[in-house]
């Protein structure tokens, strides 16, 4: 599928004018946590966990089960990708500053995109792009969106599904499973 011209919008590239067209979860590019380019495209053919973070939250202690199981799943083709947002009023106030945060108290590792809007109208293209696919939107911090091999949404999950346990890691075991791992 061949992309419009894309345009800067927040903290994410938006696709076309009209916004995100459909196809697949690889055609979306964010700012990077380090102000560089986040490219879906690079996790190509690989199982994908989008997670929308926040540094002052009940759930933010998932950061730990994230990274552990990104580093376990990395081999077989898994990318835990986080999103840190201040739509819930519980994110730090710079990306430089949720980078430490995350870094120096959970050790996080995984790609993680600068400070965007994961809801409603202001949500980043990449979640326009999935309540489009889904009629799903975070309704709190730690809300997941499993993407399969192919690029599409495999599962989505809330803040009490934890990655490392339960039907959350059952799903993502069974999309790293399956053909081309």
């Amino acid at each position: 599928m061949e992309l419009s011209r894309r345009a800067a919008v927040g903290g994410a590239v938006a696709v076309g004018a009209a916004g995100p067209a459909p196809g697949d979860a690889y055609q979306f590019k964010m700012t990077s946590i380090d102000e560089g380019v986040l490219d879906f495209a690079s996790f190509r053919g690989q199982v994908m966990l989008v997670v929308n973070t926040a540094s002052f939250c009940g759930y933010t202690p998932q950061y730990a089960g994230l990274q552990a199981v990104h580093k376990a799943l990395a081999p077989r083709g898994f990318a835990v990708v986080g999103i840190p947002s201040q739509d819930f009023n519980q994110e730090k106030d710079s990306n430089g500053a949720v980078k430490a945060f995350c870094e120096l108290t959970y050790g996080v590792e995984f790609p993680m995109s600068g400070i965007s809007h994961v809801r409603g109208s202001q949500a980043a293209p990449f979640y326009k792009w999935v309540r489009g696919q889904t009629r799903w939107e975070p309704r709190w911090n730690f809300f997941k969106v499993l993407i399969g091999r192919d690029g599409q949404v495999a599962g989505t999950f809330t803040s009490d599904d934890e990655p490392e346990r339960g039907k959350l890691r059952a799903a993502i075991e069974a999309a790293v499973g399956r053909a081309g791992a």
